[in-house]
């Protein structure tokens, strides 16, 4: 058959390859300044767009969707051309797809820091941005989806199965997660709460892990190894197994996070049996992985590329492997809250995410400059700084891990906390910390090395945006089944129908855990004596989710001994219900909040926010000082509340009529209670504090905990 000539598009993929670089070393740069605020809390002191709270969620934007998203575009852009022996199917849409994708992260490294955000992990960005990532992610669908079907191989690839999953997957999850209730251009609540939010959340959380730092890059291994190897992928056979069981798996497997938490005690039990299963499909790719490397041994010796694949995949199966270990109780139990899950994620991040992607990089700059790599000696040292920053960055949070655990279980004799100041586990990890900073400073050095590397070898090489290719057009056969033919040979041939098969697998597990959830009322038993929050403490309530208080304090006091003790009755389900979104939290850097409310005067409050280590010494909080001196914004309030009631907060037409009364009303007993103290009344004077944003949040703290008893639960 005559062969047809068409030219793969490289300009893309370079377009791709550049910016992963960049937001690489940029997103690597803002966790290693977030590791220098926990030993250096004051380093960035009054600068409130530079806080911790505000550049966590900056932090892992930037690397999980512009670092690890733009590697994981690069190398499908690359790939399926190949793969389906076929040019993108519009190059508009994939420029589209470049800069509508830039646009976003830019969106989000610009409101972050000023503290616009939904609070939900991964999912921060609010409304606006979640539009428009639905809307990019639709025109990477249609132009996925396009190539696809005027493809020129009749079978499409295992890697094209998990891109297909990706897209699929990610795409459910961003929009029902992200169902929101706008108030303003960007304010927004949860159309979920408390509990119900709180599911949603981690279905999604730890399916963004699986679907969009886990299955795709999945398939650039199933790619690029053989490639660099020129090894066949190991076992075809195992890739089915590996591909059916790990979608259908994963997406159950979100409610790992809640556990002992006041999700219903069912929903905790599924996620942690599927949880469980989860080893046999992941470590099933990951032993195709390594043993497609079989009798390349010598390769990975001399290969760097290489020899980042192999610590990729060893990273992929020990993260994966310790997952299903702490969906466990027992060791949840201990490992929740602590930096031993600091540690657990950077593994997946560092070494499956960055390494692969840094392996394929090496690998396309020849490709796409037509030369040879600038520096094998570099990337050989880029290797070894990485591996280095890698140990040096987790083992440290592992032992913090098992320090934070013990010493906030410990118990004297007369049955009292032997460690009853949180402080002292804080002061006991700081060594630990420092060694963190450290290993950061390794990796982020090791791929400023890299960049170095690339850009040297594009000056040595010559730009080749289109390459030339030739094949032969696909002849159209009947949709049946070939005699001898496989029925998943068959199937890969049936590009929707295999679409069809993706969508019914990955909506079973969420359907089954989350329908439930929002429909049987009884799975979230009442306590009448909670009440909707009061206007002030509402906006107290939004000032605590822009300063990303919740990123090191949690409200959720497990049924535990050691923290009912420490912090008073543990949280029920009730509790929550006019929580948009829910703060239950996933590190304890602080201590929790539940139960604070009540526990110490506004005074305290006061001087806590305006110096932390004033009344904590040890403390490693940042200070809040723009919150004593910034007005308190009431313009939304009236919105706010209406959303409220839409959303189903049963305010009274009193609370609704009188808001903006009430909240000035709540805002003047505070001032007067700090005008208690001699301090405050020589330091402040005559200035009214009740009309700044620090009231709000001391509302908001006040009222923590306070609505029920343990007898008031029904």
């Amino acid at each position: 058959m005559e062969k047809e000539q068409f030219y793969y598009d490289n300009k893309i993929v370079k377009m791709f390859l550049i910016a992963t670089i960049l937001w690489g070393v940029v997103g690597m740069l803002v966790g290693l300044i977030v590791a220098l605020l926990f030993i250096f809390p004051n380093l960035l002191e009054g600068i409130s767009w530079l806080s911790f709270g505000r550049l966590r969620p900056l932090h892992t934007n930037a690397v999980i969707f512009a670092f690890v998203g733009n590697s994981i575009f690069m190398g499908i852009y690359y790939s399926m051309q190949r793969l389906l022996k076929t040019r993108m199917f519009s190059d508009t849409l994939s420029k589209i797809h470049f800069w509508g994708w830039q646009l976003i992260i830019v969106s989000a490294a610009l409101t972050l820091p000023l503290g616009i955000t939904s609070s939900k992990e991964y999912a921060e960005l609010e409304w606006p941005i979640d539009i428009a990532i639905t809307l990019i992610w639709i025109v990477m669908g249609i132009n996925i989806i396009g190539t696809i079907l005027k493809r020129r191989q009749r079978h499409i690839y295992v890697a094209i199965w998990f891109y297909l999953a990706t897209l699929i997957t990610v795409a459910v999850l961003h929009i029902f997660n992200n169902l929101e209730l706008p108030v303003s251009a960007f304010k927004s609540y949860s159309i979920y709460a408390g509990v119900q939010d709180a599911l949603v959340q981690w279905w999604y959380g730890h399916n963004a892990v699986a679907f969009f730092l886990t299955t795709p890059v999945l398939g650039l291994m199933y790619y690029f190894v053989p490639k660099v190897a020129n090894r066949p992928v190991y076992s075809y056979r195992l890739s089915i197994i590996h591909f059916w069981s790990l979608i259908f798996i994963y997406i159950w497997a979100g409610p790992h996070h809640l556990l002992y938490t006041a999700l219903p005690e069912w929903a905790q039990n599924l996620g942690t049996v599927f949880s469980v299963m989860l080893i046999f499909p992941s470590w099933g790719g990951m032993i195709n992985g390594l043993l497609t490397l079989r009798g390349a041994w010598d390769k990975v010796r001399e290969d760097p590329i290489l020899k980042f694949f192999v610590v990729a995949i060893t990273g992929y199966g020990m993260s994966t492997f310790e997952g299903p270990m702490l969906s466990f109780k027992t060791l949840n139990a201990i490992g929740h809250y602590t930096d031993w899950i600091i540690g657990h994620v950077h593994i997946g991040a560092l070494a499956w995410n960055g390494f692969m992607a840094a392996g394929i990089i090496y690998w396309l700059a020849a490709k796409l400059w037509k030369t040879e790599l600038f520096s094998k000696k570099l990337a050989n040292i880029h290797f070894w700084l990485g591996t280095l920053g890698i140990l040096f960055y987790a083992l440290p949070l592992y032992v913090a891990g098992f320090t934070q655990a013990a010493m906030w279980k410990q118990f004297n004799p007369d049955g009292t906390l032997l460690y009853g100041n949180f402080l002292e586990t804080v002061t006991q990890i700081m060594p630990m910390y420092m060694m963190r900073a450290f290993g950061g400073t390794l990796y982020l050095a090791g791929f400023i090395i890299l960049a170095y590397n690339i850009i040297r070898t594009a000056q040595a090489g010559s730009a080749v945006e289109d390459e030339l290719a030739e094949a032969a057009p696909l002849k159209k056969i009947s949709s049946a089944r070939i005699a001898g033919e496989g029925f998943h040979s068959w199937l890969e041939r049936r590009t929707i129908l295999f679409s069809f098969l993706v969508v019914i697998a990955i909506v079973i597990g969420g359907a089954v855990e989350i329908i439930p959830l929002l429909t049987v009322d009884s799975n979230i038993p009442k306590i009448t004596s909670v009440k909707p929050y009061t206007p002030l403490e509402l906006e107290g309530r939004d000032i605590y989710i822009r300063e990303g208080c919740n990123n090191c304090h949690s409200q959720m006091i497990r049924p535990f001994r050691s923290e009912v003790e420490r912090y008073g009755e543990y949280s029920k389900a009730g509790e929550f219900v006019y929580d948009f979104p829910f703060l239950w939290g996933s590190k304890r850097t602080g201590p929790d909040v539940h139960r604070i409310g009540g526990k110490y005067n506004d005074n305290w409050h006061f001087n806590h926010m305006l110096d932390p280590r004033s009344t904590s010494p040890g403390s490693i909080m940042p200070q809040y000082p723009w919150l004593i001196t910034d007005d308190l914004d009431i313009s939304k309030t009236i919105d706010k509340v209406n959303a409220m009631v839409t959303l189903g907060v049963p305010y009274t037409q009193f609370e609704l009529d009188k808001a903006l009364y009430l909240l000035k009303n709540q805002a003047k007993e505070i001032e007067n209670n700090l005008r208690q103290d001699p301090e405050f009344v020589k330091n402040y004077g005559d200035a009214q504090i009740e009309n700044k944003e620090i009231v709000a949040m001391i509302a908001y703290l006040q009222r923590l905990g306070t609505d029920i008893k343990a007898e008031t639960a029904e």
